[in-house]
């Protein structure tokens, strides 16, 4: 049987920040991986003014956004597909949206391509963000509504019957790969074998609002053999990542020994299991 793990992100670019790792460590294994896009990231900005490909950034941000999509594609050897809907950027100071933009449309509506997806390609995980989608962009928090109402709708033959056979996906997962525990453990040999480092203090600050939320990752994914592959993925976002970042980019060598791991939150499984866990699939192959 061949595994499929099916993860659900509101832009291009957050699929490298959020899970890259686990998904070339599952490929290696034989799995199956397919990403999906909710939107294209049409409302995002340069967040890397020294992008080589700077004129095509301010001339067609979507166009490059896509390409550096299929970058990130081949890098982690998944599957990739567009859900389709434009990005809501953030909310006005009225709260209001851009008409027909990812969050503004009923999630009803919203949620129909999906639960086809899942339909045709049966996955058995499904990964995504928690109710606060991570931070409180709208399109992360659509992200979270769509995919949780698929979870449930893609099972039930009463729901969006003419979007194929019923699916039930097995586990259905959080992440949380940005947690107080990883940023702690790695800025304190951070601060041992490199100080004086401006990743020390940048750790620190990551670290300290980190604290503020709850501990809640049940299953530690050991992939600390990917984290290169997960870098050149997020490398190739190159409008939005710069090559250099200190929010995202940590000595590897340090983060092995240190916190060699992707975390995650299992939030409902239909197949029996143990905690904590260390892989995303226990207790699927039993069900077989």
């Amino acid at each position: 049987m061949t595994l499929r793990l099916l993860a659900v992100h509101a832009h291009p670019d957050d699929e490298s920040s959020k899970g890259a790792a686990t998904y070339a460590y599952y490929r290696s294994r034989g799995a199956s991986v397919m990403v999906v896009s909710c939107t294209g990231g049409e409302g995002g900005d340069i967040l890397n003014p020294a992008v080589d490909a700077v004129a095509m950034a301010h001339r067609d941000l979507p166009g490059l956004r896509r390409r550096e999509m299929a970058a990130a594609q081949a890098v982690l050897g998944i599957e990739h597909h567009w859900l389709g809907y434009v990005d809501s950027g953030m909310a006005r100071e009225d709260g209001t949206l851009p008409a027909n933009s990812f969050a503004a449309i009923p999630l009803e509506i919203s949620t129909a391509p999906l639960v086809n997806l899942v339909r045709d390609y049966r996955p058995h995980v499904l990964v995504t963000y928690d109710e606060n989608g991570g931070y409180p962009h709208p399109d992360h928090i659509r992200c979270h509504q769509v995919s949780v109402e698929a979870f449930r709708a893609a099972a039930d033959p009463t729901r969006y019957p003419d979007a194929g056979e019923p699916w039930q996906i097995s586990k259905l997962y959080y992440d949380r790969i940005l947690n107080a525990q990883k940023a702690t453990a790695v800025h304190a040999m951070l601060s041992e074998r490199m100080p004086g480092s401006p990743l020390v203090e940048r750790l620190e600050e990551i670290a300290s609002w980190m604290s503020e939320r709850p501990q809640t990752a049940t299953t530690r994914v050991p992939v600390g053999e990917f984290f290169e592959a997960r870098d050149a993925a997020l490398r190739s976002h190159a409008s939005q990542v710069a090559p250099d970042s200190e929010f995202f980019f940590w000595p590897n060598e340090l983060q092995r020994e240190a916190w060699p791991y992707e975390d995650f939150e299992l939030v409902e499984s239909s197949v029996q299991t143990s905690m904590p866990e260390s892989d995303l699939f226990a207790g699927i192959e039993d069900e077989a």
